[in-house]
């Protein structure tokens, strides 16, 4: 492979200082950096595009997220029974909280999020280019962030960018031009990202060197590629290197310290109330097992309470908790989502509504799919804190001194 080498970078545009030049293997590249939700940098994509007349223009976007934009009926056939089962949950609550606040700051400056995107696949279609899509698929990169994050740093990720959608309101256009120095994502979640430091180098750095690679194997000898400017300085420190991509679709092993996790509590929770009925006699092990019982119930329909459930929802929460709570396999959210979305099962409109209702946070609780969504998430979140709540409770009842 030769050397990539950088050129001149804007060739006469007046924004010269996002536009980016490269030859590789006789390919001539053109790295475009954008702003999400910026009509200037919408602007600016339909220029260059017009300009050069590329072979193929890369956008940063994953398969599902460009067929998501061809076809923007696709929330239509959104499956949420197998969203819950297959524990997508928190990843996809995640993802539209995300979008929501990237949807708000647009919204706010009269622009579609992502309009540079669709710019550049409406141009592409205008001179008869490929439109190739270069980023890692959406539930590849949450899924990654998701298996190295904690429970307190997803509980943190979701108030944060709760936080952050209440800001929206406040963000000039200015402010968001200035956003040309930093991915979106990345500036929702920096904070976060100081305390963990591998959820950056999942959102940001690894799908650098995803781009990387999908750019530098794009069809066509002249290829312009529009991204986030936050991902540029990346881009082009990682061009010309080989990259492992298989590495980067790949799902990291789940640590040994968290199986521990997940099956020592249940088993010692069952171990400590049978040495209580065993030991202490029966009356002391009733009262620890109405201990966890109860406290297990309360927090986890307190969960789905919050999340404005269905009133047998926060019962099949409550009934749930205490059992699921002792078994790994299953969670007490899981059967709360399931019989919110049997109850109160999403029409057309709650899909047809969804991209506007995730702007505010009363949209998120009144449509369906958010709700069964905080269902499922709140009643879990509930349920583990019913645990830790509920085991000193049990070693009260057990006559150890706290």
């Amino acid at each position: 492979m030769e050397e990539a080498v950088s050129e001149n970078n804007g060739a006469g545009y007046p924004d010269d200082n996002d536009i980016h030049r490269f030859q590789l293997d006789g390919k001539e590249i053109v790295i475009l950096g954008t702003a999400h939700v910026s009509k200037a940098s919408a602007d600016l994509v339909a220029r260059v595009i017009q300009r050069e007349k590329p072979d193929t223009v890369c956008v940063e976007l994953c398969p599902s997220r460009l067929e998501a934009i061809n076809n923007p009926d696709r929330w239509k056939e959104m499956d949420i029974v197998s969203v819950i089962k297959e524990k997508r949950a928190y990843m996809l609550l995640s993802h539209l909280l995300l979008s929501s606040f990237q949807k708000k700051i647009a919204d706010k400056l009269e622009i579609q999020a992502g309009q540079e995107m669709m710019t550049a696949i409406q141009e592409a279609a205008a001179i008869e280019a490929a439109v190739h899509p270069i980023d890692r698929d959406i539930r590849t990169t949450l899924a990654r962030c998701w298996r190295l994050m904690g429970l307190k740093a997803k509980f943190s990720l979701l108030l944060d960018v709760m936080g952050a959608m209440d800001e929206a309101d406040k963000i000039t256009e200015e402010d968001v031009e200035a956003l040309k120095n930093k991915d979106a994502l990345e500036m929702v979640l920096e904070e976060l990202g100081e305390m963990l430091p591998q959820v950056r180098t999942v959102l940001i750095d690894e799908r650098d060197l995803y781009m990387v690679h999908t750019i530098n194997h794009a069809p066509g000898d002249k290829v312009v590629a529009v991204v986030g400017a936050g991902h540029v300085p990346g881009i082009k420190k990682h061009f010309d290197e080989q990259i492992d991509i298989e590495e980067l679709d790949s799902l990291p092993p789940k640590g040994k310290l968290g199986k521990v996790f997940k099956w020592g509590i249940p088993a010692a929770i069952i171990a400590l109330i049978a040495y209580g009925f065993f030991s202490r006699g029966g009356a002391v092990g009733v009262e620890m097992v109405g201990w966890w019982v109860g406290v297990n119930a309360f927090f986890a329909g307190l969960g789905a309470l919050l999340a404005l459930g269905h009133p047998l929802t926060i019962l099949a929460a409550m009934a749930a908790a205490p059992m699921t709570s002792l078994n790994p396999m299953i969670a007490a959210g899981w059967v709360s989502g399931l019989t919110e979305a049997y109850l109160r099962k999403p029409q057309v409109k709650d899909l047809e509504s969804l991209p506007s209702d995730i702007v505010t946070f009363r949209g998120f609780w009144k449509n369906k799919v958010t709700r069964i969504l905080l269902v499922t998430v709140l009643s879990n979140v509930g349920s583990m804190i019913g645990t830790f709540v509920a085991l000193p409770f049990i070693l009260r009842a057990f006559g150890v001194e706290q």
